[in-house]
């Protein structure tokens, strides 16, 4: 097959095109490279092999152009961050995904697949327990209460710290613009991939990890920060009290993923969670961080807080295992892995310092009391 991937010059995007390819399928990326994540010029890791088309996925011409004569499209381009710019995210994530149906269904393209990059970030703080009173999907965290350093979400009825769940797919109650577009892509996807007959799967990505992830985009997770820090001799940096449970995924994880709902029809039409199927603090992280560059270097805990970060989020990954999935590099080897990676990399330096000067003047970056 003759496969397009959107946003293939990236993190998740590019592994997957290597994945295809080692499956022999004929590749095509269409990638804008673009800031936060590339600097402007291809990445040394595409395979030459793959047909590059440089466009964006709100440009009608390069798509047009970038689909003709695939048959199955991977949709990964997207606009993450935390800034305040809300109509980026919007008119990228969600006016792209919706032109990319466009194009399709007007110039009746023969896609026999369609699979799209969604994201965690669309459950907001997603599923908890209160012992009294239930299930319960908190809303955001009030600024007030961010500002005291009271961290953990309450129960609206008797007020008590609520217990994180596992969260499986049935409710998305995303908070952040980047969760919010996310949504829109999934809706877009699966309602007009329904309408028109074209095979659709949306994935939900918890954080994923693993080499090429960008040193420059701030949203591409706290192990870059982290390994970053350390390897550059200053301690990992942690927001809030360190406590956060999180749900990590090894890159190969995810492409496998990618591979099986391609390959398999009974998830066509469907939203499924990939996560890493464990819960990891994220001082936890920091501290296999500093292990990782054998460093002896102490995390520090900074009590900054982001607008729009969730307390704990983990997903339940149950459904996509019974079709045969299940993830299998633990978080230390991930871990290893990256640190191994960026060690050798030329283009590595501590950006932290700038995307905290950045999200602070947006707003976004504050400290609690």
């Amino acid at each position: 097959m003759k496969v397009l991937v959107t946003g293939g010059a990236g993190f998740i995007g590019s592994h997957t095109v290597d994945a295809l390819l080692r499956r022999g399928h004929e590749m095509r990326i269409l990638d804008s490279l673009e800031l936060p994540v590339h600097d402007g010029e291809p990445p040394d890791y595409l395979p030459p092999e793959a047909e590059f088309i440089r466009g964006s996925v709100t440009d009608r011409r390069a798509f047009r152009r970038a689909l003709k004569g695939v048959d199955a499209v991977f949709h990964f381009a997207a606009y993450q961050d935390y800034l305040t710019d809300f109509s980026h995210f919007f008119q990228t994530n969600s006016v792209g995904t919706a032109l990319l149906y466009e194009i399709i269904v007007n110039e009746r393209l023969p896609i026999s697949k369609i699979i799209v990059a969604s994201s965690q970030a669309v459950y907001g703080e997603g599923k908890y327990l209160c012992s009294l009173h239930g299930v319960h999907y908190p809303g955001q965290r009030s600024r007030r209460d961010l500002q005291h350093g009271d961290w953990d979400p309450r129960c609206p009825d008797c007020g008590q710290p609520l217990e994180p769940l596992w969260t499986d797919e049935s409710v998305a109650a995303p908070h952040n613009s980047y969760g919010l577009s996310k949504r829109d892509q999934e809706d877009i996807a699966i309602q007009l991939g329904r309408r028109y007959d074209l095979p659709t799967v949306a994935l939900r990505y918890s954080i994923v990890q693993g080499p090429r992830q960008s040193f420059h985009n701030a949203y591409s997770g706290a192990l870059r920060s982290f390994t970053v820090r350390a390897l550059t001799g200053k301690p990992p940096v942690i927001f809030e009290d360190g406590c956060q449970l999180r749900d990590y995924v090894s890159i190969h994880d995810v492409v496998e993923a990618n591979m099986l709902v391609f390959e398999d029809s009974r998830a066509d039409y469907q939203v499924f969670n990939v996560g890493g199927d464990r819960r990891t603090t994220v001082t936890g992280l920091a501290r296999m961080t500093c292990d990782a560059v054998r460093s002896d270097l102490v995390p520090e805990t900074s009590h900054l807080y982001r607008l729009g970060d969730t307390r704990h989020i983990f997903s339940d990954v149950s459904r996509l295992c019974r079709l045969g999935w299940e993830p299998r590099i633990s978080q230390t080897e991930i871990v290893r892995e990256y640190v191994a990676w960026a060690s050798e990399r030329p283009d590595l330096s501590d950006t932290f310092a700038a995307a905290q000067d950045a999200m602070a003047s947006a707003g976004v970056l504050r400290r609690a009391a």
